[in-house]
């Protein structure tokens, strides 16, 4: 009796470890968009990281990440806000001016900005790919003391494999 119990929690843990693994491989395995596809509601609309580039005076560009991740890089004049929306952090703005929220693949923001949009801001956009998309397009980001720099947070191993330009800190 007391080998089939074991054998049970054997096979058990067995299972447990191969589905996490599973998890990750699946991550690993896709790209930015299918990640959004699968991931993401698109309850926000995108806005892409060229059309930001052209645009970039007429945005108020919010950095959703955790702030060891915005010391490392963010956008040039980008407002860190953290991830929690209506903390200490966020700005006063007007509920009409043109904001944009990132992350670093663009599925927090994507969070961030819905709970900007159910709260009467009427012009919220998520950066399609955030701080990966716009590094990877060859864009500058600054560091804490706003210098530019080549590194850019990946939060973590699994997902430092989308950002394919700078180095990756973890």
């Amino acid at each position: 009796m007391k080998s089939i119990v074991g054998l049970l929690i054997l096979i058990f843990f067995i299972m447990c470890s191969t589905i996490a693994a599973g998890q990750e491989a699946e991550v690993s395995q896709k790209n930015i968009p299918e990640l959004l596809n699968t991931y993401n509601k698109m309850s926000v609309p995108y806005l892409s990281v060229q059309t930001l580039k052209m645009d970039y005076d007429q945005y108020v560009v919010l950095d959703t990440r955790k702030k060891e991740e915005y010391d490392v890089s963010h956008l040039p004049g980008a407002i860190w806000v953290g991830e929690r929306y209506k903390n200490k952090r966020m700005p006063e703005l007007s509920k009409d001016v043109k904001i944009v929220v990132y992350c670093s693949v663009g599925i927090r923001s994507e969070s961030f900005g819905e709970k900007m949009l159910k709260d009467g801001y009427t012009d919220v956009s998520n950066l399609y790919g955030s701080i990966f998309s716009w590094k990877d397009a060859g864009y500058e980001v600054l560091d804490v003391n706003d210098t530019p720099t080549d590194n850019v947070h990946v939060y973590s191993k699994v997902w430092g494999r989308f950002l394919k330009s700078g180095v990756k800190v973890f």
